[in-house]
């Protein structure tokens, strides 16, 4: 799974219309989420930083789930947007994920057992979970 780094409202014009997932590295206003929606409509997923998700506006919340967008509080550890546009969730990370749904693991036993020692942030976790038990 591949998660688009987002670094400023200009970048959004560089999208591509078949994006499915983004991380909102700077403060969007709401304009820019409009825009983010009007530049990738098939997008499934935004994350945005903890200090952000506090102070979002709840409108901005809302009108991502009348659009079937998921909203998740997390950050993208380690990540070089120099070196690669892109996060990719770890194979290993994607395969426990996996692995612990078919043993029956509800999304939230898994991101408690697998947040520390994959660095995801549990939110993405179970949202991983969550589309592998509908896939």
């Amino acid at each position: 799974m591949k998660i688009r780094i987002i670094s400023s409202r200009e970048e959004i014009n560089s999208l591509r219309p078949n994006e499915k997932a983004v991380h909102l590295a700077f403060r969007a206003s709401n304009v820019d989420f409009l825009n983010l929606l009007n530049k990738v409509p098939r997008l499934q997923m935004v994350q945005v930083p903890p200090s952000y998700m506090r102070t979002m506006s709840k409108a901005i919340e809302v009108f991502l789930e009348m659009q079937g967008v998921k909203l998740l509080e997390g950050d993208v550890w380690g990540h070089r947007k120099d070196i690669d546009e892109y996060f990719t969730v770890p194979d290993e990370a994607l395969q426990a994920i996996k692995q612990m749904n078919q043993e029956g693991a509800a999304p939230d036993e898994i991101a408690k057992k697998l947040q520390k020692t994959s660095k995801l942030g549990t939110q993405l976790i179970e949202y991983i979970a969550k589309a592998e038990i509908v896939a």
